[in-house]
């Protein structure tokens, strides 16, 4: 025989709508829709007799036990409401809230900005310049640059560097625009923009074609192995890392056992760099000419055809090492974005920026 609901021993105004469901036994089974979230019912009593003795519970989560019958006209049904009070829901929204003022903050951790000192205590500048061509159409006999001398000047960027977040990093990159680290920023190009990133310089390699000589006065930085050194993250445009994950310095001058690293990058913007935190060293923001960067950002790269990437994705497959030598050359500028001049500025004294990178 059917369960069902006792609507005899309710007040008609309280009684369930029912509906039937058939139960895992085949027979049907009778729950109820209640219009009045306060309704609390108990041990309704009904003339059918019922065959199971299971326990399960309606949709609402009311529970209605079923026991043999010790004869074939009574059986009990109690059904409870579970339903919480006005007074239990203010009790669990206070318990709630305790409970998150002791947990971290959750804006800390998607930021990554939990524990870090982002106070700036040194300014740099690079002067940037657009020469006209990738490489001088008017050389003179005896001159191997291929870098121009008097191209577009696009302007000032002015970097602020966190030099009690990350020193010895901070310290490299001073280094490097003052010349003292036996080499220099002055002089060499942007190998490397990707639109709507970020923009890439200090790449190591021959000097007459752009790139960074090899350092020969730096410390080693034990920050690069440092998990502290990576907390801050690529969030906004201008932020200012060194390449880790992006290095592309050539195989022969990584290998050297004086090899420092010096390269590295600005991000464009609009939106975050997210593939980038965790692998690169977060150590300065753009505090004026973000409009350079832009314009730097915006200057012609090389794209190979789909066909050509193509081929390359496989030739990396099948372990090709070609295959990463001719990436090095994707997204490389079309004309040479110059350092035209780099330095240190005086800074009055160390202040924390009113938002972080």
């Amino acid at each position: 025989m059917a369960e069902a609901w006792c609507a005899t021993c309710c007040p008609p105004a309280f009684r369930p709508a029912l509906f039937a469901m058939p139960t895992c036994n085949g027979a049907m089974k009778f729950s109820a829709v209640y219009s009045d979230s306060s309704l609390r019912i108990r041990s309704c009593r009904s003339s059918v007799a019922v065959q199971s003795s299971r326990r399960y519970s309606d949709p609402r989560g009311c529970c209605s036990s079923a026991s043999t019958p010790e004869s074939d006209d009574s059986d009990s049904c109690s059904v409870e409401s579970h339903l919480t009070s006005r007074r239990q829901l203010l009790l669990l929204v206070s318990g709630a809230a305790v409970t998150a003022a002791a947990l971290p903050s959750y804006a800390d951790e998607e930021t990554g900005t939990s524990g870090v000192d982002t106070t700036i205590t040194d300014r740099v500048y690079l002067d940037i310049m657009e020469c006209p061509s990738l490489a001088r159409a008017d050389r003179t006999l005896g001159n191997t640059s291929l870098i121009c001398t008097d191209g577009e000047d696009l302007g000032r960027i002015v970097i602020g560097l966190y030099g009690k977040q990350v020193p010895q990093t901070v310290k490299n990159f001073k280094a490097m625009c003052t010349g003292e680290a036996g080499s220099s920023y002055e002089g060499t190009i942007f190998n490397r923009v990707l639109q709507g990133q970020y923009i890439q310089g200090g790449r190591q390699g021959a000097k007459d074609k752009g790139e960074t000589s090899p350092p020969t006065k730096l410390e080693r930085n034990e920050e690069v192995v440092r998990g502290s050194s990576f907390k801050l993250r690529h969030l906004r445009p201008g932020t200012v890392s060194l390449c880790l994950s992006e290095n592309d310095d050539e195989e022969a001058i990584k290998l050297n056992t004086d090899y420092r690293n010096v390269e590295f990058l600005i991000t464009t913007g609009p939106g975050p760099a997210p593939q980038l935190d965790n692998g690169n060293i977060v150590f300065g923001t753009v505090l004026e000419g973000m409009d350079v960067v832009a314009a730097v950002s915006t200057v012609p790269t090389y794209k190979p055809s789909d066909r050509i990437q193509q081929f390359n994705s496989f030739a990396q497959l099948l372990g090709d090492d070609r295959a990463a030598s001719a990436r090095a050359n994707w997204d490389k500028p079309l004309k040479s974005v110059v350092i035209k001049k780099c330095g240190l500025l005086n800074v009055a004294r160390p202040h924390i920026p009113p938002s972080l990178p």
